[in-house]
Protein backbone atom coordinates (compact mmCIF):
# COMPACT_ATOMS: atom_id res chain seq x y z
CA UNK A 1 0.00 0.00 0.00
CA UNK A 2 0.94 3.81 -0.67
CA UNK A 3 0.25 5.70 2.27
CA UNK A 4 -1.33 5.45 5.39
CA UNK A 5 -4.83 7.15 6.58
CA UNK A 6 -5.28 9.03 9.26
CA UNK A 7 -7.22 6.40 11.83
CA UNK A 8 -10.99 7.35 12.15
CA UNK A 9 -13.12 5.53 14.88
CA UNK A 10 -17.30 4.99 14.21
CA UNK A 11 -18.68 8.24 14.68
CA UNK A 12 -16.77 9.43 11.70
CA UNK A 13 -19.41 8.13 9.77
CA UNK A 14 -21.56 10.71 11.13
CA UNK A 15 -19.01 13.59 11.19
CA UNK A 16 -17.01 13.13 7.92
CA UNK A 17 -16.40 16.65 5.73
CA UNK A 18 -17.96 14.03 2.73
CA UNK A 19 -20.64 11.85 3.46
CA UNK A 20 -22.47 9.91 0.56
CA UNK A 21 -25.37 7.67 2.28
CA UNK A 22 -27.49 5.47 -0.24
CA UNK A 23 -30.29 2.86 0.65
CA UNK A 24 -32.29 0.13 -0.67
CA UNK A 25 -34.77 -2.04 0.12
CA UNK A 26 -33.70 -5.93 -0.18
CA UNK A 27 -36.76 -8.87 -0.17
CA UNK A 28 -33.78 -10.95 1.26
CA UNK A 29 -34.04 -10.63 5.44
CA UNK A 30 -31.78 -9.01 7.39
CA UNK A 31 -29.51 -12.06 8.85
CA UNK A 32 -28.92 -13.27 5.10
CA UNK A 33 -27.75 -9.88 4.32
CA UNK A 34 -25.55 -9.31 7.09
CA UNK A 35 -23.95 -13.04 6.74
CA UNK A 36 -23.01 -11.55 2.95
CA UNK A 37 -21.51 -8.84 4.06
CA UNK A 38 -19.80 -9.52 7.44
CA UNK A 39 -18.92 -13.07 7.18
CA UNK A 40 -18.94 -14.28 3.58
CA UNK A 41 -16.55 -11.18 2.75
CA UNK A 42 -14.79 -13.05 -0.49
CA UNK A 43 -18.30 -13.57 -2.35
CA UNK A 44 -18.45 -9.06 -2.43
CA UNK A 45 -17.13 -9.24 -5.95
CA UNK A 46 -20.05 -11.89 -7.42
CA UNK A 47 -22.72 -9.22 -6.07
CA UNK A 48 -20.59 -5.61 -6.23
CA UNK A 49 -19.30 -5.57 -9.37
CA UNK A 50 -16.51 -2.24 -8.38
CA UNK A 51 -14.79 -5.16 -6.48
CA UNK A 52 -12.36 -7.22 -7.87
CA UNK A 53 -11.11 -9.03 -4.46
CA UNK A 54 -12.28 -9.33 -0.70
CA UNK A 55 -10.18 -10.98 1.56
CA UNK A 56 -10.85 -11.35 5.46
CA UNK A 57 -7.54 -10.72 7.36
CA UNK A 58 -6.59 -10.94 11.36
CA UNK A 59 -9.43 -13.43 11.86
CA UNK A 60 -11.84 -11.68 10.62
CA UNK A 61 -10.85 -8.20 12.23
CA UNK A 62 -9.85 -6.80 8.79
CA UNK A 63 -10.04 -7.33 5.34
CA UNK A 64 -7.82 -6.49 2.30
CA UNK A 65 -10.38 -5.25 -0.88
CA UNK A 66 -9.17 -4.49 -4.70
CA UNK A 67 -11.29 -2.71 -6.67
CA UNK A 68 -11.73 -2.61 -10.30
CA UNK A 69 -9.36 0.08 -11.50
CA UNK A 70 -6.40 -0.78 -9.36
CA UNK A 71 -7.65 0.87 -6.24
CA UNK A 72 -6.70 -1.11 -2.83
CA UNK A 73 -7.68 -1.21 0.57
CA UNK A 74 -6.50 -2.37 3.92
CA UNK A 75 -9.23 -1.96 6.08
CA UNK A 76 -9.95 -2.53 10.06
CA UNK A 77 -13.45 -3.63 11.06
CA UNK A 78 -15.15 -0.87 13.55
CA UNK A 79 -18.26 -2.78 14.27
CA UNK A 80 -19.89 -6.43 13.62
CA UNK A 81 -23.46 -6.10 15.12
CA UNK A 82 -24.90 -9.20 13.22
CA UNK A 83 -28.23 -8.11 11.55
CA UNK A 84 -27.47 -4.59 12.47
CA UNK A 85 -24.34 -3.05 11.80
CA UNK A 86 -20.81 -3.82 9.97
CA UNK A 87 -18.57 -0.79 9.51
CA UNK A 88 -14.79 -0.47 8.81
CA UNK A 89 -12.52 2.33 8.15
CA UNK A 90 -9.66 1.82 5.47
CA UNK A 91 -5.95 2.27 7.11
CA UNK A 92 -3.88 1.77 3.83
CA UNK A 93 -4.08 2.96 0.14
CA UNK A 94 -2.80 3.41 -3.29
CA UNK A 95 -5.76 5.91 -4.01
CA UNK A 96 -4.56 9.62 -4.18
CA UNK A 97 -5.93 12.64 -2.06
CA UNK A 98 -7.27 10.53 0.77
CA UNK A 99 -7.04 11.00 3.99
CA UNK A 100 -9.73 8.83 6.12
CA UNK A 101 -11.94 6.84 5.03
CA UNK A 102 -14.84 4.84 6.70
CA UNK A 103 -17.94 3.06 5.44
CA UNK A 104 -21.22 1.45 7.61
CA UNK A 105 -23.46 -0.78 6.13
CA UNK A 106 -26.48 -0.25 8.33
CA UNK A 107 -29.73 -2.95 8.19
CA UNK A 108 -33.02 -3.18 9.57
CA UNK A 109 -36.07 -4.33 9.27
CA UNK A 110 -38.47 -3.91 6.42
CA UNK A 111 -41.24 -6.31 6.74
CA UNK A 112 -39.88 -9.60 5.56
CA UNK A 113 -36.88 -8.29 4.00
CA UNK A 114 -34.18 -5.62 4.82
CA UNK A 115 -33.92 -1.93 4.29
CA UNK A 116 -29.87 -1.24 3.69
CA UNK A 117 -28.07 1.60 4.07
CA UNK A 118 -24.41 2.44 2.99
CA UNK A 119 -22.54 5.45 4.35
CA UNK A 120 -19.25 5.93 2.56
CA UNK A 121 -17.34 8.84 5.08
CA UNK A 122 -14.11 10.66 3.48
CA UNK A 123 -12.11 13.49 4.14
CA UNK A 124 -8.78 14.42 2.00
CA UNK A 125 -7.33 17.04 -0.15
CA UNK A 126 -9.58 19.43 -1.59
CA UNK A 127 -9.77 18.43 -4.75
CA UNK A 128 -10.24 14.90 -3.79
CA UNK A 129 -13.18 16.12 -1.73
CA UNK A 130 -15.15 17.67 -4.56
CA UNK A 131 -14.22 14.57 -6.90
CA UNK A 132 -16.05 12.36 -4.79
CA UNK A 133 -19.03 14.74 -4.56
CA UNK A 134 -19.01 14.85 -8.10
CA UNK A 135 -18.67 10.96 -8.32
CA UNK A 136 -21.99 10.75 -6.17
CA UNK A 137 -24.77 9.75 -8.22
CA UNK A 138 -22.24 7.55 -10.27
CA UNK A 139 -21.54 5.90 -6.82
CA UNK A 140 -25.17 5.85 -6.34
CA UNK A 141 -25.72 3.89 -9.58
CA UNK A 142 -23.08 1.33 -8.29
CA UNK A 143 -24.72 0.69 -5.16
CA UNK A 144 -28.04 0.01 -6.30
CA UNK A 145 -27.07 -2.37 -8.75
CA UNK A 146 -24.95 -4.15 -6.12
CA UNK A 147 -28.35 -3.87 -3.84
CA UNK A 148 -29.90 -5.63 -7.01
CA UNK A 149 -27.56 -8.16 -7.12
CA UNK A 150 -27.45 -9.48 -3.50
CA UNK A 151 -30.78 -9.21 -3.42
CA UNK A 152 -31.33 -11.55 -6.14
CA UNK A 153 -28.67 -13.89 -4.67
CA UNK A 154 -29.91 -14.40 -1.34
CA UNK A 155 -33.95 -14.65 -2.47
CA UNK A 156 -34.65 -17.76 -4.55
CA UNK A 157 -36.69 -17.16 -7.50
CA UNK A 158 -40.72 -16.78 -6.82
CA UNK A 159 -42.75 -19.40 -9.57
CA UNK A 160 -44.69 -16.98 -11.09
CA UNK A 161 -48.61 -17.17 -10.15
CA UNK A 162 -51.45 -18.77 -11.57
CA UNK A 163 -52.83 -16.66 -13.88
CA UNK A 164 -49.83 -14.79 -14.92
CA UNK A 165 -49.39 -13.52 -18.44
CA UNK A 166 -45.06 -13.62 -19.86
Amino acid sequence: MARRLRPVELDFTASAPVRLVFTATLAAPPPAVYRSLAVEVGSMPAWFTAVVSAVPTADGAGRTVRLRGGIAFEETVLAAEPDVRYAYRVDATNAPGVTALAEEWALSPAGKGTRLRWTMAADGATPFRLGLRLAGPGVGLSFRDAARRLDRRLTPARPRSPGTVR
